[in-house]
């Protein structure tokens, strides 16, 4: 499989845009008093990721410097789920929405990971 020309081209990327439009539908239900707690913060961590993904991407000619954001997103990506958790005890989604919002980011996090474990592929000099 050829490498891809662009961030916009990871599936891992897709599925992260796809997500974090997910997480601000399910939050445009929440009370207004959550509006800069929990709504912003999970907003937040769920768009942080891609945008740290594309970060990454942009730093592929220094291995540790790829690896390292995508830790970083990696570490986003669970701060989400740990929001959808609060989102779950105060009621705010039910545990289906949870499962589903929770499944999801934990496969983008798996998806983060495996990047991280094959970052040289990604970070081939020829590729740059």
């Amino acid at each position: 499989m050829p490498l891809a020309r662009s961030f916009r081209e990871l599936e891992v990327y897709r599925k992260t845009r796809e997500e974090a439009r997910a997480i601000f539908g399910v939050t445009r239900a929440f009370p207004k008093e959550e509006r800069y707690a929990l709504t912003d913060q999970v907003r937040r961590s769920s768009r942080a990721v891609k945008a740290m993904l594309a970060e990454a991407w942009a730093r592929r000619r220094y291995e540790a410097a790829f690896v390292a954001k995508l830790t970083e997103a990696a570490g986003e990506a669970m701060e989400t789920q740990s929001w959808l958790d609060d989102a779950l005890d105060c009621e705010y989604i039910d545990a289906e929405t949870h499962r589903r919002c929770d499944d999801a980011w934990q496969h983008i996090g798996a998806m983060i990971g495996r990047m991280i474990v094959e970052s040289a592929k990604f970070c081939r000099k020829d590729d740059k």
